[in-house]
């Protein structure tokens, strides 16, 4: 037996911000002062920077559990299963329902369960709870997916990583153009295929990196002080990243047994272009080698930072044939990797 991806699906938003709709923006530094350079620059340093040239944002009558669902909708028609016999319903996300507009956070119902209920699956064994892991929450969902299998708990399992950071961003900062909305989807469940999941890898890191990214208040002083909004020290997050996920992969490769060669494709989460071109290539040093040319697919460029959304998001497209130069086949190994809020980091090595 083995324990494999049968099917994937994903939810990208049609409303489109391209980096010149911020131009108009009153950017501020996080002590309120004002920038010194006008927003064009701004921009394109941020550009440089990030890679990001527009990002998603979802309708406004949309809600993080609504793009769980569309998403849903697709990778249980791609896995060609009936819903009713999903054992497990695993959503990750970080902020709940935010509505467009409001403040307060929604997580009553959790967003799996409200899921279930759009999906009208009746059968109450099917399990429906939420996982609050920060960006890798999609990835440590389907790590979970796979111990349940494990165990005998469950055959079938929906994960499902969604958001809507868009309703959470301060405008008055620079970081605010790095995030977006976007959902992804997958069925993991038992097989007598070859192949999946061969190994993982999950570490928390609180001692002094847990408030990396944080809940802060606008960087325009005269806002409510009591409402916060997604704050992060993007340069410790950089440093943090480049050591320890590059280290995590290699220790999950090692324990698939797996040589480095086998590797046709990393699949990172899609934070910032530099800073995940720099843990490719960290991580090819630690076996002494450059890293191959296409084996880092990215979708940050035109979909932004979605959390816990890019990595299935990125795979779906890859798998679907919808990313230009990248492809996988049968046999291919692919690694799953993530760092986020907590700060949370974990891999995943996986024969296609």
């Amino acid at each position: 037996m083995s324990i494999k991806i049968t099917g994937t699906g994903s939810y990208i938003p049609t409303n489109i911000e391209k980096n010149e709709d911020f131009h108009s923006h009153e950017f501020l530094n996080m002590d309120g002062s004002s920038i010194s350079y006008p927003n064009e620059v701004i921009v394109e340093k941020f550009k440089a920077i990030t890679g990001i040239v527009e990002r998603r944002y979802a309708d406004k009558n949309l809600t993080t559990s609504d793009l769980g669902f569309l998403a849903a909708q697709k990778a249980i028609d791609d896995a060609n299963i009936d819903q009713e016999e999903l054992d497990y319903i695993i959503c990750a996300h970080n902020f709940g329902d935010v509505r467009h507009g409001a403040i307060q956070s929604d997580i009553l119902p959790c967003l799996a369960s409200r899921i279930k209920h759009s999906l009208k699956i009746k059968n109450p064994k099917c399990v429906a709870y939420d996982i609050l892991y920060g960006c890798p929450g999609w990835v440590e969902g389907v790590i979970q997916a796979q111990a349940f299998i494990k165990a005998d708990m469950a055959k079938k399992v929906l994960v499902i990583g969604a958001e809507t950071l868009s309703r959470v961003v301060d405008p008055h900062d620079r970081d605010s153009m790095i995030y977006s909305d976007g959902a992804g989807a997958s069925i993991v469940e038992a097989t007598d295929d070859e192949g999946g999941i061969l190994a993982h890898e999950s570490a928390s890191f609180t001692y002094d990196e847990a408030y990396y990214l944080f809940f802060g208040k606008s960087n325009n002083q005269e806002l409510d002080p009591d409402t916060r909004y997604i704050k992060m020290y993007g340069r410790k997050i950089y440093e943090f990243a480049l050591t320890n996920v590059a280290q995590a992969m290699k220790d999950c490769l090692e324990k698939s047994g797996v040589d480095i060669s086998e590797v046709k494709k990393v699949l990172i989460h899609q934070a910032n272009e530099k800073m995940d071109e720099a843990i490719i290539k960290r991580f090819y040093r630690l076996y002494k080698t450059k890293a191959p040319e296409d084996i880092m697919p990215m979708s940050i460029h035109k979909l932004g930072n979605s959390s816990v959304a890019t990595v299935p998001t990125l795979y779906d497209l890859i798998r679907n044939d919808k990313l230009d130069d990248h492809k996988i086949n049968k046999g291919d190994v692919i690694i799953f990797a993530s760092v986020g809020a907590g700060m949370h980091i974990n891999a995943i090595v996986y024969r296609y």
